[in-house]
């Protein structure tokens, strides 16, 4: 049943998506954005920092242990336990009503850390801000994933992880801006309170989208299913679509055993996805994309440049990471997923090799722009074939019962892995050298390498249900590593 269903989803999404009405295009790209500002303030709210740290340190008299806990309290406990939050919200709540949460986390935060008048309101404000930035790390992807058309999933989800990068790319450039504007050394202030826009917008914006189909079907919505996939499919597409999803609701909800975690327990191939989606997770962090996103400013001062030098060679990191996610979502539309992923993770490597060469330099003006240039090197292999594939992945692979679940314990770990390499990154630079830290990223990525050739399945051109049944019926050492015969689109 799997392989008829795989060439005929291909097929099916070639057709669907060349005619499908402007209308329903319109939908999907209002969808689309609303639904990516959680992204975006992801973004915002973990790149904002590395600039604001450079006045912060003074007016909050931080330590270097201070300094860490600020910058790392987003992620853990934050970001990783608004995971598992996210997670629960998106299967009790439903995707939107998550979102809607994420927003009000979003917002709230930013209120408070743009206040804040010590270490101690920062770090709270911190974590509440790692909240709403794990929980849309979570929700987004999975409601853009169910909202999808086969043929437009993998472009569709990848839009989110181009917002991440452009909200980090905004604050990497609004801290140059204001820091040019503002000559106070209370200007992080600003820097941290322009994510009250965006959070606002979020929160607007999702009372004008419906909730995901899938969700509804799981709890027996039927009529909302059929009404939602008529916003972005023809009827024939709808009606068809509607009886897979139906079908597999009613399999599924008769089949579990009503809980995520005695659903794991029950069944082994929904453990071995689970312990899946947790690698891809945690090789996704440990390319060390976020020891140069929060202290590229950081690195780039300690090889002689300025500050303000710092902040504006810092923004050519946002700009590299945007035109690496755009050329990924390219790449996505054309070329399966684990070729890329496997280029990307040796460009990685690479990168850190040379970065650590790098370090081995006498200080020079050359010197510095070398470790720039290979700091380039990873964000852009890093984004183009790793960041976006690994979100995208994750909202594909889990089945629709645990989705929600499956997907929080997944990003727990992401962000765990995140806040573990943030913290431990300035004294391991400080103990072993710049050169020893960046070469041990290398050797970890090769790792990470041999990982992904082994378990990531190819999820390229099946509907979700589809790839369920896949997971269901092969030990993953059997899963299918080739997209459907004649796809065309994510």
């Amino acid at each position: 049943m799997s392989a008829m269903h795989s060439s005929h989803g291909g097929s099916r999404g070639t057709s669907a998506g060349a005619s499908r009405s402007s209308a329903h295009n319109r939908f999907l790209i209002k969808l689309t954005v609303i639904s990516t500002l959680g992204g975006l303030l992801f973004g915002y709210d973990t790149g904002v920092i590395s600039g604001a740290l450079l006045y912060m340190k003074d007016d909050l008299n931080l330590t270097t242990f201070s300094e860490a806990v600020v910058v790392s309290s987003l992620l853990f406990p934050g970001a990783a336990f608004g995971a598992l939050l996210g997670g629960k919200l998106a299967d009790k709540l439903g995707r939107k009503g998550s979102l809607l949460v994420c927003a009000g986390l979003f917002l709230v935060g930013a209120l408070i850390c743009a206040t804040a008048p010590n270490v101690g309101v920062m770090t709270a404000g911190r974590i509440l801000l790692g909240f709403g930035v794990g929980a849309a790390a979570v929700t987004c992807p999975l409601y853009l994933a169910e909202m999808a058309p086969a043929e437009r999933r993998g472009r569709m989800v990848t839009i989110n992880e181009l917002m991440i990068v452009t909200g980090q790319f905004l604050a990497f450039a609004m801290n140059a801006l204001l820091d040019a504007l503002i000559k106070d050394p209370h200007v992080w202030r600003w820097m941290l309170s322009v994510a009250i826009i965006p959070a606002v917008g979020l929160f607007v914006g999702m009372f004008f989208l419906p909730e995901s189909p899938r969700w509804y079907a799981v709890r027996g919505r039927f009529d909302e299913t059929r009404h939602v996939l008529g916003l972005s499919r023809d009827p024939a597409e709808a009606s068809e679509e509607y009886n897979v999803i139906t079908q597999h609701a009613k399999r599924d909800v008769s089949e579990d055993k009503g809980a995520a975690l005695r659903d794991l327990r029950a069944f082994p191939w929904m453990r071995r996805i689970l312990f899946i989606g947790c690698g891809l997770a945690a090789v996704q962090q440990a390319t060390g994309i976020n020891t140069v996103n929060y202290y590229a400013p950081t690195i780039l001062e300690s090889t002689g440049l300025g500050a303000s030098a710092s902040l504006i060679l810092t923004i050519t990191v946002g700009v590299v990471a945007i035109v690496g996610t755009i050329l990924g979502i390219v790449l996505i539309g054309r070329i399966n997923r684990r070729p890329l992923l496997l280029t990307g993770f040796t460009g990685v490597a690479a990168g850190h090799a040379v970065l650590a060469l790098s370090f081995l330099l006498p200080e020079s003006g050359f010197r510095s722009y070398l470790i720039l240039a290979a700091m380039l090197i990873v964000v852009f292999f890093v984004q183009t074939f790793i960041g976006t594939l690994v979100w995208l992945l994750l909202s594909e692979i889990f089945p629709m019962t645990i989705r929600g679940f499956a997907m929080g314990i997944a990003v727990f770990v992401l962000w765990t892995v995140n806040a573990a390499i943030s913290f431990a990154f300035p004294p391991l630079v400080a103990t072993l050298g710049a050169t020893l830290t960046f070469g041990l990223f290398a050797v970890v990525n090769v790792g990470s390498l041999t990982f992904v050739k082994k378990f990531a399945p190819e999820t390229r051109g099946r509907s979700l249900e589809e790839l369920e049944d896949d997971f269901r019926t092969h030990h993953p050492a059997n899963f299918v590593h080739e997209a459907p015969v004649g796809v065309h689109g994510g």
